[in-house]
């Protein structure tokens, strides 16, 4: 139970929720800086011997491929944080992931070792994803079951605080090396962000080695009352709430990652800009992204997981065809509200809203391995091929009404899937066993 204000409950949790926020800070600034290199460096460095829109392609597949192991990630960590707790697979993740960063800040390029490098810079990518497949669960779990009822979506939200200011941080980082200028850039320039990445993490590992395990998970191990394989207990007892969380995620993961990783290549490559004009457009979507997403998580407490999750996948919807058309306009300040519509809104509303809803579709004995399970299978339809699909489309199609297209289908999808999923927002976080869609009386007697 959270203690009362007076007895100092609210410090405890901030500490708790701020030690996830370092965490999936460090996390997300390794991602998204691989996914921005990729767009605009690792085509080069990497793949110089095919065309630059081919290079770019297969630098994408690489990226792919951090998605592509993150499930390994969810399984293994989501079962041991079932069966050992939730804070030491947040510091093993964490270290896995700046681990693999810092290395690729070392990693030699294609001119000097041939082939070897981009199956180094793979396997590199692939070590990033099993790391954030396991880190993102463990981290809404912290907030979410160490929070007050009633406080559970605005605290849940903190860790997803992690995407904009890891993107905000990963491109200023872009931006203060881009200031070498391109040849500094190519020749080792890139080099500076993926090193200083190590500082984040040892602050984030001091940050997490201080905090305590849930209390939910807690009275969990006092009983005995784990599960022996959680992730199959997940797929046998929980089938329908997985499928159904999956399909909520289709519209976040791909808005996410098209207005993201994708823009910066199609802007650059295709509309022929200067990488600066879609950088500093997506510094502002950060900026109003952090906004949005502790928004959208103090409406979920308010009216509702799935009205706020809705509504941002609606804005995916009805705003994609607009979004394009003004990219496609070349106008600096068309391109910024384009960005900030699509990402700092759309995806960030829905972002705000999902991990408290994936943390409550299960019960605690199995919740790190199925909201895991949930979110990182999830991206693999969706967010992990987002940007390849979106470029192959341009390609093939020469139009970005394509992509338009390809960003409100998935959409509909996200929402025909929430229309399926109870409201969670009464249902109570500490129990140990929970029937499909059986809803629980809220907890009692906790005060904020």
């Amino acid at each position: 139970m959270v203690r009362n204000r007076k007895e100092g409950a609210p410090a405890s949790i901030r500490q708790i929720a701020s030690a996830s926020l370092v965490g999936t800070v460090v996390e997300w600034y390794d991602f998204f800086l691989y996914g921005t290199m990729a767009a605009l460096v690792f085509n080069a460095q990497f793949f110089p011997t095919f065309d630059p829109l081919v290079g770019t392609l297969i630098a994408f597949a690489t990226f792919a491929a951090g998605f592509v192991t993150r499930p390994i990630g969810a399984i293994v960590f989501g079962h041991l944080g079932d069966r050992v707790g939730r804070k030491p697979m947040l510091v093993v993740t964490m270290m896995i992931m700046g681990g693999a960063t810092f290395l690729m800040g070392l990693l030699p390029n294609y001119e000097q070792i041939g082939v070897a490098a981009p199956i180094m810079l793979l396997i590199l990518r692939m070590l990033q994803g099993i790391g954030l497949g396991g880190e993102w669960g463990g981290a809404i779990l912290l907030c979410a079951e160490h929070a007050p009822h009633g406080r559970r979506g605005w605290y849940s939200s903190w860790p997803q605080l992690g995407v904009p200011l890891g993107l905000l941080l990963s491109v200023l980082a872009v931006n203060a090396v881009g200031l070498l200028g391109d040849e500094a850039l190519a020749s080792g320039g890139w080099r500076i962000p993926f090193l200083a990445s190590i500082v984040l993490v040892g602050l984030g590992l001091f940050i997490r080695l201080r905090i305590s395990e849930p209390p939910a998970f807690a009275k969990l191990r006092e009983t005995g009352n784990r599960s022996k394989i959680p992730m199959v207990e997940v797929l046998r007892r929980h089938p329908g709430q997985v499928i159904r969380g999956m399909g909520a995620r289709m519209s976040e993961s791909v808005t996410f990652n098209v207005y993201n990783a994708f823009l910066v290549t199609y802007t650059v490559e295709v509309l022929m800009l200067d990488k600066s004009i879609v950088l500093n457009a997506l510094l502002v979507a950060s900026v109003v992204g952090f906004f949005a997403i502790l928004g959208a998580g103090r409406l979920t407490d308010r009216v509702g997981r799935r009205p706020v999750f809705a509504a941002g996948a609606a804005l995916a919807l009805v705003s994609a065809v607009p979004i394009f058309l003004m990219v496609d306009t070349r106008n600096p300040l068309l391109i910024t509200l384009a960005v900030v519509i699509g990402w700092g809104i759309a995806a960030c509303g829905m972002f705000g809203a999902e991990g408290v809803l994936f943390a409550e579709l299960f019960p605690t004995r199995v919740r790190y391995s199925g909201m895991s399970f949930v979110y990182q299978i999830g991206v693999l339809p969706s967010g992990a091929i987002a940007p390849l699909v979106a470029t192959s489309l341009i390609a093939g199609f020469h139009g970005s009404w394509t992509v338009a297209l390809y960003v409100m289908v998935m959409a509909v999808i996200s929402l025909v899937a929430l229309a399926f999923i109870a409201e969670t927002k009464d249902r109570a976080i500490d129990t140990p066993d929970l029937e499909p869609g059986q809803a629980t009386r809220a907890e009692s007697g906790v005060h904020v």
